[in-house]
């Protein structure tokens, strides 16, 4: 982990980084920027809301990140939560205000668990909840968009994919035909393009395309709505909706770290240093509340932007600073121009982002090694499909806590010497599952003189875990076995001899110091 609180990527520059990370920093802007717009309309905001997500939380990132490639704008997971938090809280579709509002709750969430240093058990939750949670948000997304592809009108009272995709699919009979073929088109410009020229960016050549088409060639299509020059001016968020946000914040900063994350693991070079989660909290959490002021979405690391980065060579955040410089230079020069951009492109843009999260070839693998995770991420997705993407991931959190707890609970003893039997106890003992471990001794003592149990893996030992073992030993002695305890560490014998039994049992010589000691008296 880098020591050095401020830009630890820049560490240690080298002159012979800068071109690369220049070159790379304009070829993921010209990915991102145009991303980041059709993002925001996921959530029904101004596409200027993506734009403005390409400045502050990129540059906060760079500063305080651990990533030396990842590129940090929103992500199309982080903008239909967006979208679903708001629908759920009755806030106003396109609420700016009440956006900066979610925004600032997810930075003080992520700040809240690198505080409380919880990185490290946000990250159990299981790969099978995201999968099916992600191929949700895929579908969903999707499915929201074919009104702008069919240059069909949408239906706001309409929400759910299969409510949504019915009410799409009884207008077909209205669909445009200019806008059929603009979506139709700019769809097979980002599938070739990323297939036969991965190195092209493909999102800027479809947005390039269909302005010139409509400023030049006078297509007759529906284009958002003018984007304001200039900087975005600071403002305050809007707590009156703050209550009716939070949960849909505690759901979108999850996903936001585990994205994160994910990709700043997923694209670290071997020589670089490794990605400290708790780091990574405290870089994204800061990049959200400073983000909060000045309009933008929740931030969270993209796979896509940051694949394009490494392409071109990226060795540092200074990518991302370039970035930022370009978003910038968008908004205070190319604005303007950005008002004949079809609805229809930027449709065809998050269609094509979000169908990549629908992984197939995730929920065979799911299949084929992990049975139970693969019933999970189908549960999830399909909750996310009916009942909506927060249930979704609330249910997740669900699942996950209950796979981490059944894993806990099994018991973990260990036979280590037959004659005479001793046994190890290999995981901490608490409340859940001290009651499994010691019906294992127990089950695995029967008809024994004696058993010694190795407790040296008990780095602590609690009152209740007390009671657990004093239970089994009256137990065995019912039975006509003795036990032994030995190798307890010096933190927990010092525990066990805070208490009377704990006291009379070493004084019986039944707490010995180690297992040897403990065969020898046997």
């Amino acid at each position: 982990m880098p020591t050095k609180l401020l830009a630890p990527t820049l560490a240690g520059y080298r002159r012979s980084w800068l071109r690369r990370d220049l070159v790379a920093g304009v070829s993921a802007g010209a990915v991102v920027i145009p991303q980041a717009m059709a993002y925001a309309t996921i959530a029904n905001l101004p596409v200027q809301t993506g734009l403005y997500t390409c400045m502050v939380p990129m540059v906060v990132y760079a500063l305080l990140g651990g990533s030396r490639a990842m590129s940090v704008s929103t992500t199309s997971t982080i903008a239909t939560l967006s979208a679903s938090t708001m629908v759920a809280a009755g806030v106003a579709a396109g609420s700016v205000e009440s956006l900066m509002t979610l925004t600032f709750l997810v930075g003080v969430v992520l700040l809240a668990a690198r505080l409380l240093r919880l990185g490290p058990l946000v990250e159990n939750i299981s790969e099978a909840t995201t999968t099916g949670l992600k191929a949700g948000v895929g579908l969903t997304v999707a499915a929201g968009q074919l009104p702008k592809l069919l240059g069909v009108p949408a239906d706001p009272a309409v929400t759910g994919f299969v409510r949504v995709l019915w009410s799409v699919l009884s207008r077909v009979g209205q669909a445009q035909v200019a806008t059929v073929l603009l979506a139709a088109g700019s769809l097979a410009v980002l599938v070739t393009l990323a297939k036969l020229a991965p190195r092209v960016p493909a999102p800027l050549v479809v947005v390039a395309g269909g302005i010139m088409l409509v400023a030049f060639a006078g297509l007759d299509v529906e284009v958002i709505p003018p984007v304001p020059e200039g900087l975005p001016a600071p403002g305050l968020p809007d707590f009156a909706h703050a209550g009716g946000l939070l949960p849909g914040a505690l759901a979108i900063a999850t996903m936001a770290f585990l994205e994160t994350v994910s990709v700043a693991r997923g694209v670290r070079r071997p020589e670089e240093p490794r990605i400290d989660s708790n780091r990574e909290l405290l870089a994204t959490g800061t990049a959200g509340l400073a983000g909060a002021f000045f309009h933008t979405m929740p931030p969270a690391g993209g796979f896509s932007q940051t694949a394009v980065a490494l392409r071109a060579g990226a060795r540092t955040q200074l990518t991302g600073l370039v970035t930022a410089a370009l978003a910038l230079a968008v908004a205070l020069f190319l604005a303007p121009l950005l008002g004949d951009l079809p609805e229809a492109t930027l449709g065809a843009l998050v269609v094509v982002a979000t169908l990549g999260l629908v992984e197939p070839r995730a929920f065979v693998q799911l299949w084929r090694v992990d049975r139970p995770g693969f019933w999970i991420a189908v549960l999830t997705g399909m909750l996310g499909l009916s009942a909506g993407l927060l249930p979704a991931v609330a249910a997740g959190v669900l699942f996950t806590l209950y796979l981490v707890l059944r894993e806990l609970n099994r018991p973990h003893v260990v036979e280590i010497s037959r004659e005479p039997l001793v046994l190890r106890v290999d995981t901490g003992l608490y409340t859940a599952n001290v009651r499994a471990n010691t019906d294992e001794i127990q089950r695995r003592a029967a008809g024994r003189r004696a058993v010694i149990v190795d407790c040296s893996r008990l780095s602590r030992v609690s009152l209740t875990v007390m009671h657990a073992f004093l239970d089994l030993a009256k137990d065995l002695a019912g039975d006509g076995v003795t036990i032994y305890f030995a190798a307890l560490p010096p933190d927990a014998l010092a525990t066990v001899r805070l208490t009377p039994v704990g006291r009379e049992y070493e004084a019986k010589g039944r707490i010995l110091g180690s297992v040897e000691e403990a065969v020898s008296v046997v």
